[in-house]
């Protein structure tokens, strides 16, 4: 029984030893796990009242991030930066039919408008009218 066990451990490599040998990409490249404020309205009604899918949900947080939760010129604007079609798609994992087809799902939602071809304006908080709630506007 102990032989076994033993047999069965050894096919197992050690974390430590996977670690070392492979290469963190660069978004991982730092040990400390990042975070990001998104208002709690988001959770508590946006995605229940909109019933928006998963792909959808990882695009807006995508674009959202960028503008609300780091170093941005035109932040005061709800402007992001100029974004690669080709790069969002192969960070987020899909097809550049997909991000074509949820960027507009987004913005039929209200959620996001097209500045120019991969700049957008996202809504700190979602929509027209909780931005007015909150006493949201945009310079």
């Amino acid at each position: 029984m102990e032989e076994n066990i033993r047999s069965i451990l050894n096919q197992f490599h050690s974390k430590k030893k996977i670690g070392s040998d492979t290469q963190k990409s660069d978004a991982f490249s730092n040990n400390e796990a990042s975070s990001s404020e998104i208002p709690d309205v988001f959770f508590d009604l946006v995605i229940h009242q909109f019933k928006i899918n998963r792909s959808e949900i990882a695009l807006l947080m995508y674009l959202y991030r960028q503008i609300w939760c780091r170093p941005n010129l035109y932040k005061s604007h709800g402007i992001g930066p100029l974004n690669s079609y080709a790069q969002m798609a192969l960070q987020l994992h899909f097809t550049q039919d997909e991000l074509a087809q949820n960027l507009s799902s987004l913005q039929n939602f209200g959620f996001i408008e097209t500045v120019r071809s991969g700049q957008y304006f996202v809504r700190k908080y979602f929509t027209e009218e909780l931005d007015l709630n909150y006493g949201q506007d945009y310079d």
